[in-house]
This record gives C-alpha cells, sequence and structure tokens, in this order.
C-alpha cells in the first residue's frame, strides 16, 4: 500500500485537542478536508489555559475540515465511550487514534501529593489504554489505521527519572502502550506509533509551568509536531508500526531541511525537550 499524501476524508479523533499539539494537529488535518473529533474538558474560557472545545472546532471548519465536539475527560470510560459512539455516529467511522492529553508535574516524591499522582496516571497511561481499547472495534474496520501517542522515546536513564519520578512513569506508561499494542494489533494491520519533539514546544503547559516567556523564546511551534504527525498518518498502516518518532528526524526523513519556520525566536538557541 503505498503512501497517501492526505488525511482527506478520513476520521481522526484527538484528546487534548483544545490547545497546543493537539489542536495543532487537528488544525493540519483539517487542511486536507478530514473529519475531526475534538475531545476536550474546556466548556468555558479558562483563566490561565487559552482555547474551548467550541474554538477548536471552529478552527478546524474555517480550515476546511469538519468537526465534532466533545465534552469529555478522558479519565472516565463511559465520556469516552459516548464520544466514540458520537464519532461513528457523524463519520461513520474511526480512521486515526491521537492520544495527546496529558498532566504534568515535575515534583519530586516529597512533593508529589498522591491526588496529582493518581491525576497523571488517568489521564496519561491509563486514557490512552482505554482510548484505544475504546477506538479498537472501528480501527479494525478502517483502511489505514493508526494509533499515534504523544509519548516519548523508551530512554531508561535516571536523569529522566530522578527529578520527576511520577511523571516519568506516567509518561513512559503511555510509550509502553505503543510497545505492546504495536504487537499486539499487528495482525489487525494497525500502526500503533509514538511522536515526541526533540525541542520544548510553546505550550501552555511549558508557560505555566516551566519557566514563562523566557522559555517559551527557545521554544519551537506545535506545527512542528503536527507536521510530523500528518507525515506519520499518511503512511501505510501496515509498513509502519511500534516506532518511537521524534518530529525533527520525521520532517528531514521526508526532506525538510529549513525549520527556521518553526522557531517561536528565529535564531534563538532551541531548548532540548526531556527524555531525548
Amino acid at each position: 500500500m503505498p503512501p497517501v499524501s492526505t488525511l482527506s476524508g478520513k476520521t481522526l479523533l484527538i484528546t487534548g485537542a483544545t490547545r497546543g499539539i493537539g489542536k495543532a494537529i487537528a488544525l493540519r488535518a483539517a487542511r486536507d478536508g478530514a473529519n475531526i473529533a475534538v475531545l476536550g474538558k474546556t466548556r468555558e474560557p479558562h483563566p490561565k489555559l487559552p482555547g474551548t472545545v467550541s474554538e477548536t472546532v471552529a478552527a478546524i471548519e474555517a480550515a476546511g475540515g469538519h468537526a465534532l465536539g466533545c465534552i469529555c475527560d478522558v479519565r472516565f470510560e463511559e465520556q469516552v465511550a459516548e464520544a466514540v459512539a458520537r464519532t461513528v455516529e457523524r463519520f461513520g467511522g474511526i480512521d486515526v487514534l491521537v492520544n495527546n492529553a496529558s498532566a504534568i508535574s515535575l515534583t519530586d516524591t516529597r512533593r508529589t501529593d498522591m491526588k496529582r499522582f493518581d491525576l497523571m496516571h488517568q489521564v496519561n497511561v491509563r486514557a490512552s489504554f482505554l482510548c484505544s481499547k475504546s477506538c479498537l472495534p472501528e480501527l479494525e474496520r478502517a483502511a489505514n489505521p493508526h494509533i499515534l501517542n504523544l509519548a516519548p522515546p523508551l530512554n531508561f536513564e535516571e536523569r529522566w527519572f530522578a527529578p520527576h519520578t511520577a511523571y516519568s512513569i506516567a509518561k513512559f506508561g503511555m510509550s509502553l502502550c505503543v510497545l505492546g499494542m504495536a504487537g499486539e494489533f499487528k495482525s489487525a494491520g494497525i500502526a500503533v506509533n509514538a511522536l515526541w519533539p526533540k525541542t520544548v514546544i510553546a505550550t501552555a503547559a511549558v508557560e505555566n509551568l516551566l519557566g514563562g516567556q523566557t522559555i517559551v523564546e527557545r521554544s519551537r511551534k506545535p506545527s512542528i509536531v503536527a507536521d510530523a504527525a500528518h507525515h506519520i498518518l499518511t503512511q501505510p498502516a501496515r509498513t509502519l508500526s511500534g516506532n518511537f518518532f521524534i518530529d525533527e528526524d520525521v520532517l528531514r526523513s521526508a526532506g525538510v531541511t529549513d525549520f527556521e519556520a518553526y522557531a517561536v525566536t528565529p535564531g534563538a538557541e532551541l531548548l532540548p525537550d526531556f527524555f531525548v
């Protein structure tokens, strides 16, 4: 099966799609005319976090896509089931699942309260498992089915765990889902891959948690991850599974040589992301 160059007519279900990387992936697919189910919790504007489900829906439709807004907390099985059912009812199936929703707390063991520990594990690894399980019947019927987790390569070094053990376990849990499900779903022809940024990406989480505007200025825009995701999701599923992709490497392999357009501040020294 040769690679396709477009997601036109494909249906994507994207978690955490109201802002940042999830929204950027949705808008890139929308430019192809894709159908996109937008899963997010934000119904009303948040004082610290930009974007709502309805705003993302409007942006997708303005970009040429077709959107369905689903107010959904991915921690809850019944809400995920409802979002999947509504997506299938509206668009007739699901071709792509993007597990993007994530919770982060860069705290050491002493300063990580158990409520935050539970939140990170419920949103990161449990929700990725749940959404994959819930979409599986539809993906099995799709022509070129993909699951893409926004998760790091399995780099088991102490330096990536010691400063924030709880967060690292939760994120690597998403990566372990890729490792296991790629093998489990191979016979069904469902590609399961991970994608992670080489540099820090300018998102609300970065601005609020990692040092504000100074960090943002040394980051790349979410569009680099979206372009890399688009390239992965338009490849033949049966021949591209079980990979831990880095955004810049994906685009270089696709022939991209100039990355300045992705920089928040062109010419700035970029900060490497966690786990790479």
